[in-house]
């Protein structure tokens, strides 16, 4: 291992977090006037004047803050940014009639959509233990475990396992197709897995412990492809695998698919494939798994991205392509550039290959050169397969700190444990 260089990206990612990410979030998403976040920002980091509050990013807002706080950082003021996120989301986003969270609600908490996103409560689920662990504000490990009892109770699919992931304001599953109440999907699941993970290290029950082994034996035995072991993305409620299509409730400036039937069979995401494989390690050290059980897996998910995910020449991360040859969409992602410098660093740490050290390094460079927006302080959410930007806004409506700050903290622990 070069040891230079190692610090090289240590010092560039430190002076990145602490001297313009987290500043920019410090100043930036507190709504003082209704309280929660407000996450719309343009190029230049101004407010956009849009004000919709969104589930997926109220919650993400309180995971970053927490995790923030839990790391070291703010002397206390992300703590009470999260803290008053907490506020506003109980008193406006809850469902007192059907429990769980709406999806959408206006600046002052007015509820505008009132479906029950399975995703949006895996969040919940984890900003509110994150909190918890932070805080040790109570509630946020008995609103974690509301959410969870909710999904157990009303979510639950106990015919072929897993959960639904379209659901009305009652609970019951949307229209089939673009409104997805006939999907799962290997995104949702994992991170549900995420989600379950985080309680049990903040509860230490083993209802959730078990809950979150499930997890991983389904996306194990049914979502990852039994031959090439990369990332189904969508399938019916018993697990045949479909063709992934985009859906009327997005929690993502989801790109337009091609075609109307839905992107090709043979496909799968680069950023969800690794951004899987560090979440499933972080899983097995909490839970205490036979880590090397799973190394097979672990390893060619990685090895998939190295061989066919990163662009070796330009930098950086395509989004997606077959499960066994080159990338066909070619854009580049923010998120997933974000989850495979992570997920680099530990499969390095795991298998002592220098070639993930590689691909960190074309990664990290090609974020640090292209990606961030150095001036303002956060990244650039999309580029093209020559690094030109799409798009230049710094937040939006599912787009804020959750990946960007969540990636360099973990960074930092990592590169540090190696530099040891």
């Amino acid at each position: 291992m070069d040891r230079e260089r190692c610090e090289l990206w240590l010092d560039e990612v430190q002076n990145h977090l602490r001297g313009e990410l987290l500043p920019f979030w410090l100043t930036h998403g507190e709504d003082k006037k209704y309280g929660g976040f407000l996450t719309y920002f343009d190029k230049d980091g101004n407010p956009t004047g849009e004000t919709q509050k969104t589930l997926i990013c109220q919650t993400r807002m309180i995971y970053s803050y927490s995790s923030a706080h839990r790391a070291g950082f703010g002397e206390g003021d992300f703590l009470k940014l999260a803290r008053q996120g907490v506020d506003f989301l109980l008193d406006n986003f809850w469902d007192p009639d059907h429990f769980g969270w709406f999806w959408i609600c206006e600046r002052d908490g007015a509820p505008v959509d009132r479906s029950k996103l399975t995703y949006g409560h895996s969040f919940a689920i984890y900003a509110l233990s994150e909190y918890a662990m932070a805080s040790g504000d109570q509630r946020g490990i008995q609103w974690a475990m509301e959410t969870y009892k909710a999904l157990q109770n009303l979510a639950a699919d106990n015919c072929h396992g897993g959960y639904y992931e379209f659901l009305e304001q009652d609970w019951t599953c949307k229209p089939p197709g673009v409104y997805g109440g006939d999907r799962k999907s290997f995104d949702v699941h994992m991170h549900l897995m995420e989600a379950f993970t985080n309680l049990y290290e903040a509860t230490g029950l083993h209802i959730c412990e078990r809950r979150t082994q499930e997890i991983v034996e389904l996306i194990m035995g049914r979502i990852l492809h039994p031959e090439h072991r990369t990332g189904v993305a969508q399938f019916a409620l018993d697990w045949t695998p479909l063709r992934a299509i985009l859906f009327k409730n997005v929690w993502g400036a989801d790109r337009d698919v091609e075609q109307d039937e839905g992107r090709p069979m043979n496909n799968t995401s680069f950023g969800h494939n690794v951004e899987f494989a560090w979440l499933f390690k972080h899983t097995a050290d909490i839970l205490d798994l036979d880590l090397e059980a799973y190394e097979d897996t672990l390893r060619t998910l990685y090895d998939h991205c190295c061989e066919y995910g990163i662009d070796w020449e330009r930098g950086g991360v395509y989004c997606e392509g077959p499960h066994d040859g080159p990338a066909r969409e070619r854009n580049k992602e923010f998120w997933q550039q974000a989850e495979t410098l992570i997920g680099m660093l530990d499969a390095y740490l795991v298998f002592e290959d220098e070639r993930y050290l590689d691909a960190y390094e074309n990664v990290h460079r090609f974020v640090m050169d292209h990606v961030i927006n150095h001036k303002v302080g956060e990244w650039l959410p999309l580029l093209d397969e020559n690094n030109k930007v799409i798009w230049d806004y710094m937040a939006h409506a599912w787009k804020i700190n959750y990946h960007t700050v969540r990636s360099m903290i973990q960074c930092e622990r990592r590169l540090l444990k190696i530099l040891k």
